[in-house]
C-alpha cells in the first residue's frame, strides 16, 4: 500500500526520513508529501498537494497527517472518499468546517514562526534532548499565513465512511475518547470506523519513535 506522510506546521517532508525505511522494511510504499512552504502559499495550494499525491498513488492509498496537517488529511478524505483506503491522524484532530486550518500563534509578516518552546512544554516535548529542540528550531520553517489562517471547507459526508487511525502520542486514547465524547472534536465523533491506539512519545513521534510510528501505520 502507498502511505502518503503529510509533515505538519514548521516541517517538510524530510521530517519523514527516518519512517520511510521502517515503512518500506514492512512491506508498504511511503510517500513524504513535499507542501508548498513559501511565503505566499494557501491552504487551497497545500490541498492540491496532497490531492495530488493521492491522485497519483498506486491503489488506494493511506494518508497520515501530523499534528496540524491532520486536517490536511481529513480535507483529502472529504475531497476523495472512494480513493482513500484509510486516514491517520499522528498527535492531532481534524478541524471542523469554517474553522481557520490552524491559526494557533501570532501571525507576523505573512507567516506564523515557530514560536520556540515554551507553549510545547511538558509531554509535547519531554522525550526531545537540548540537542534535538536546537536542531528542530534551527530548521523550523515559518508557515505561511495564507495556510494558517486559511478557512476549512468540508463538503462531503462520506469522509465519515473512510476508516480512521488516531496515533496519540503525548496523550493517550482514553483522553481522546473523552474528548470526543465531550463535543471536542465533532468530526471523530460521525467517523464510522474509529480506532486509536497509544504511541509512548511526544509531539513529534516521527523524529524521536520512527520505527515503533512505522509498525502502527503499516503493521
Amino acid at each position: 500500500m502507498d502511505i502518503l506522510l503529510i509533515p505538519g506546521l514548521w516541517l517538510d517532508a524530510s521530517a519523514w526520513d527516518d519512517v520511510v525505511p521502517a515503512v518500506e522494511a514492512l512491506g508498504h510504499r511511503p510517500v513524504p508529501v513535499g507542501l508548498p512552504l513559501h511565503a505566499s502559499a494557501t491552504l487551497d495550494d497545500q490541498v492540491a498537494a496532497v490531492l495530488a499525491a493521492v491522485d497519483a498513488a498506486s491503489g488506494r492509498p493511506m494518508v497520515v497527517g501530523h499534528s496540524a496537517a491532520a486536517t490536511l488529511a481529513w480535507l483529502a478524505a472529504d475531497a476523495r472518499p472512494e480513493r482513500i483506503a484509510r486516514v491517520a491522524f499522528v498527535g492531532g484532530f481534524p478541524a471542523t468546517d469554517g474553522r481557520a486550518y490552524a491559526d494557533f500563534f501570532e501571525v507576523r509578516d505573512g507567516v506564523m514562526p515557530f514560536p520556540g518552546w515554551e507553549p510545547f512544554e511538558g509531554p509535547d516535548s519531554a522525550d526531545l534532548d537540548e540537542r534535538a529542540r536546537h536542531d528542530f528550531a534551527a530548521a523550523a520553517i515559518p508557515a505561511p499565513g495564507g495556510v494558517a489562517q486559511g478557512v476549512v471547507r468540508l463538503t462531503d459526508e462520506r469522509r465519515f465512511d473512510v476508516p480512521v487511525l488516531v496515533v496519540c502520542p503525548e496523550f493517550t486514547p482514553a483522553e481522546a475518547q473523552e474528548w470526543i465524547a465531550a463535543g471536542d472534536v465533532p468530526e471523530l465523533a460521525k467517523v464510522k470506523h474509529l480506532d486509536l491506539v497509544d504511541l509512548d512519545s511526544g509531539h513529534w513521534p516521527m523524529l524521536t519513535r520512527p520505527a515503533e510510528l512505522a509498525r502502527l501505520l503499516a503493521p
